[in-house]
């Protein structure tokens, strides 16, 4: 016999595992898994154009099929011209339409292939060539969330991630940092220099990136024999080292508690972004006035670092579950800070946080894997970052330290250098807590809003009378709820299970002077 509780969960189970594996828009190659790109950029100082030379190893997994990559195509000042394609050697079989580049591979029985694209351009995003604060002539990779097909051939969406190289000509005078270990730097001669970066660990192409101007760089520590180091503008060189110099701090703390890094080094570079920060793999940039030398970005800081195991090497499958890497990180970067500040400061965060959400919500009532989004640079939100992170404190409060971070553990290990969706993330938090999670994620995850409150209390004969009302018309929350007894400035807490739209609670305690509703912060709710 079926309980009617049961029957609910089951429900509730069939819509979790159907929403979280409704996928974004992006045309994926089946058939095809690129396993490392070599891009070969040429840049100069007499024209915006660059030119470029692409070798794109794939494997073709089930069988030879044609495959795609992406390329915007030139159109009046922007984009990009194809000169050649060649699979290994030999000129392929394509068609560049609609910013793609259709490639019929040749008839053989390989099962791995090189495709080499030479094209040149100008780009009119993805690459920022523009010039400092300082007046001087820049280059900086800006492909967040799907902007690298403005400059580089490729599969522009998280799912297929592959090792990188960036081989890099330009002007003497430039220094060049890039996405992984530097193995190459040689003057060419002729007032050029050629230097050479390599990532072997697979990356999405929204966080891979080449910085190219004038910089003044140090090496802020080691960590794990992982190098730390800043590239910052010569005209603050000694704030932006001071202002950075945190970075070895967070790295540390992340590595200790979460797991492996997985990049080659973690360089953390002062450019033109159009964000605050981007987390490109191994080398974060920062918007240029984040350099001041009050050292006042070491949140910031935390934030982006945390992506690199959250959103980088553990990176959403879909577009609609980038709460995976937003959320992620805004909450890691509370935990870091919590580590070094205490509760108060979490605390102080989360209640900020709170304050958005709330006036997130009044205008954009929708939850926070909104599968009606179609357009990545539609997908950050307050839903993403703020709430996404307030799911992860209530989770964490649910399961209890311990097992929280036994679970954050056990999910990075399994989806290091991968790619998971929150149904991923669910299951393995479930197995590692030995209980269902299916409510609290179509709640929190799947069902807009949060819980509209209103309390009153009074109190007769030793016990302390508590009402609890839920306002919001959508949907009925379950949720603990702790409750503050304050006695002659003394706090006790309670919890009590608030699963209706009116719930009413009698505790035995002394006369309190009031009551506050979640006083540690653990609820994600509006009191009215």
């Amino acid at each position: 016999m079926k309980t009617k509780s049961h029957i609910i969960q089951v429900l509730t189970a069939l819509l979790l595992t159907a929403t979280s594996f409704a996928q974004d828009q992006y045309q994926r190659n089946p058939s095809v898994d690129v396993q490392s790109y070599i891009f070969n950029l040429s840049l100069n100082d007499d024209t915006n154009e660059i030119k470029g030379e692409s070798l794109i190893t794939v494997d073709f997994k089930n069988e030879i099929t044609p495959f795609n990559l992406d390329l915007i195509a030139k159109s009046d000042t922007y984009g990009m011209t194809i000169t050649k394609v060649f699979e290994d050697d030999i000129p392929a079989d394509y068609t560049f339409t609609q910013n793609k580049i259709y490639i019929t591979p040749a008839n053989s029985t390989l099962k791995t292939r090189t495709y080499k694209v030479q094209y040149h351009g100008i780009p009119e995003r993805g690459l920022v060539i523009d010039t400092t604060k300082y007046g001087t002539r820049s280059f900086f990779g800006d492909n967040w969330p799907n902007l690298a097909r403005h400059w580089l051939p490729c599969v522009d969406h998280p799912y297929d991630k592959a090792a990188v190289a960036f081989r890099i000509t330009a002007p003497l005078h430039y220094d060049v940092v890039a996405t992984g270990k530097k193995i190459e730097e040689s003057n060419l001669g002729n007032g050029y220099k050629l230097t050479t970066y390599k990532e072997p660990a697979p990356v999405a192409t929204k966080v891979i990136t080449i910085g190219v101007t004038k910089f003044a760089s140090t090496l802020l520590g080691e960590v794990y024999d992982i190098p730390v180091t800043a590239w910052v503008y010569p005209e603050n060189r000694l704030a932006g080292f001071s202002d950075y110099h945190v970075a070895t701090k967070v790295l540390k703390y992340f590595i200790d508690t979460i797991g492996p890094y997985s990049y080659a080094k973690l360089a953390n570079m002062q450019a033109k972004t159009q964000w605050g920060g981007l987390e490109n793999a191994g080398t974060i940039s920062y918007f240029e006035n984040s350099v001041t030398g009050k050292n006042a970005v070491e949140g910031l800081i935390a934030h982006e670092i945390a992506h690199q195991w959250f959103g980088n090497s553990a990176s959403e499958n879909d577009w609609n579950h980038v709460w995976l890497s937003e959320g992620f990180a805004t909450y890691f970067a509370i935990l870091y800070q919590e580590h070094i500040y205490g509760n108060a400061k979490r605390k102080e965060e989360l209640a900020l946080d709170r304050t958005q959400i709330i006036e997130y919500y009044k205008k954009n009532p929708a939850p926070i894997v909104d599968i009606s989004i179609t357009d990545p640079m539609k997908v950050l939100s307050t839903n993403t970052y703020q709430k996404g992170g307030w799911v992860l404190n209530m989770l964490r409060h649910k399961l209890g330290d311990k097992i929280f971070w036994k679970g954050i553990r056990a999910y990075y290990e399994t989806f290091q250098n991968s790619n998971a969706m929150t149904e991923d993330f669910k299951n393995t938090m479930e197995k590692v807590a030995n209980q269902q999670l299916d409510s609290f994620f179509n709640q929190w995850i799947f069902t807009k809003g949060y819980p509209e409150i209103t309390s009153n209390w009074t109190y007769n004969k030793g016990k302390l009378k508590l009402e609890v009302n839920q306002l919001q018309a959508h949907h009925v929350f379950k949720f603990p709820l702790e409750i503050g007894i304050v006695k002659e400035g003394k706090t006790t807490l309670t919890t009590v299970y608030v699963d209706k739209k009116l719930n009413h609670f009698e505790i035995k305690t002394d006369r309190p002077d009031k009551i506050i509703l979640d006083p540690e912060l653990w609820l994600l709710f509006k009191e009215k």
